[in-house]
């Protein structure tokens, strides 16, 4: 049977296929550290979990509108409002089944054949699969450590054709833990504002999880002229350990959402009526559970960045924020026999440490490897302690 060309030209996602093979060696009886998934390891809290109780006991278990339940749009608008200084109407936000969803809602709405994604890599990996499987094409800015691996208005300006249709911005950044700044963001701004046929993809989700007292900005709040070219996408998953609630959501020009709400109409309809419950919960309340993580995080981050640059052939900036530490192992890779790339050195660790990272080249950058965080820092200590015994 033939399948489409679309799907042949579709690559499963490189952390999931990292830990589906950690899976499968722990299910054969080895001992693996997976440190390749960007999944929480808190448990969601529990005014959350109570939330979606009552949620169910109420009978709210039926199909709710495609775009959200009001009470949840309300509680996304005035999120934005206090905490972004943003206003959005109902009919300018989607809720819809993670954030993820949102990205393919916005990508199917408004990308043609022809059309070109600037993405600045590294890249979350699955940002180019999404423009793909929307005809599209995706153009890669590669950046460096120097710059903490962020896009500058300048390389954007170079790469901007009569093609291009949509640029990906995430802060805090999924693979680098990099913020763009307030002077960064005047920066790009400055450059998208000559072109408002140009849509800003704005990927929040790491915005909660910042470090050393930093600041998230988005770009709105940096050039508030371009707020009908900009889809602000965000959720619960990660800020509030609820990953496998699936909440996502978007707020934009509402002409776009409506595209957005259409195609989510053919595809999964509405979001999970319990989840969004439980999401409106973690919207609405205090964030202390949220701050407790950040800080343990931190910890993790910190622990991370000492223990590695102690070993030859290995570079770490430490990260603004997010949970992930992307580290430069190019030093490694031209040191150690048979191994002659990232993926080479992934299999390595994997093998012989019983340790499972994402190389760095599926997410656009080679020699390159990225861990999570996202563990306990017990599970940290261990993971370095047999990368670093199989590297004597």
């Amino acid at each position: 049977m033939k399948l489409s060309n679309r799907i042949a030209n579709t690559k499963t996602s490189a952390t999931i296929a990292m830990s589906m093979k950690a899976r499968e060696l722990i299910s054969q009886g080895k001992d693996i550290i997976t440190l390749s998934a960007g999944e929480p390891d808190f448990d969601t809290p529990q005014h959350i979990k109570n939330a979606a109780i009552e949620s169910i006991n109420s009978g709210n278990t039926k199909y709710t509108p495609v775009d959200g339940m009001i009470s949840l749009k309300k509680s996304i608008i005035e999120k934005f409002k206090n905490e972004n200084n943003l206003n959005y109407e109902l009919d300018q936000i989607l809720v819809s089944t993670g954030c993820k969803q949102s990205i393919y809602n916005l990508c199917q709405a408004t990308l043609n054949s022809g059309d070109e994604v600037i993405i600045p890599s590294p890249y979350w990996v699955s940002y180019p699969e999404i423009v793909k499987l929307s005809d599209a094409t995706p153009k890669f800015v590669s950046t460096t450590s120097e710059n903490d691996y962020k896009i500058t208005g300048e390389m954007l300006e170079k790469n901007i054709s009569d093609k291009t249709k949509m640029i990906l911005i995430n802060s805090p950044s999924n693979p680098s833990g990099f913020i763009y700044t307030e002077n960064d963001l005047k920066d790009i701004g400055s450059i998208l504002k000559n072109y408002p046929n140009i849509i800003i993809a704005s990927d929040d989700i790491y915005e909660h999880i910042i470090f050393n007292n930093k600041k998230f900005t988005n770009i709105l709040n940096i050039c508030p002229d371009l707020y009908d070219q900009t889809v602000v996408l965000n959720g619960v998953s990660k800020a509030y350990a609820m990953t496998g609630w699936r909440i996502g959501y978007a707020a934009g020009n509402k002409k776009i959402i409506g595209a957005m709400k259409k195609i989510q109409s053919q595809s999964t309809s509405c979001t999970c009526s319990i989840a969004q419950a439980a999401a409106k919960s973690a919207l609405d309340n205090s964030k202390n559970e949220v701050d407790i993580m950040v800080k343990e995080y931190q910890n993790r981050s910190d622990y991370l960045h000492k223990e590695l640059n102690k070993i030859d052939g290995i570079k770490y900036k430490k990260p603004d924020g997010s949970f992930y530490a992307f580290v430069d192992v190019n030093g490694l890779i031209n040191k150690l026999e048979n191994i002659n790339d990232d993926f080479d050195l992934a299999e390595f660790f994997l093998n012989e440490a019983n340790v499972a990272l994402v190389p760095g080249s599926a997410f656009g950058s080679p020699n390159h490897v990225r861990i999570s965080f996202a563990t306990s820092l017990e599970n940290l200590m261990e993971a370095v302690k047999r990368i670093k015994n199989v590297l004597l």
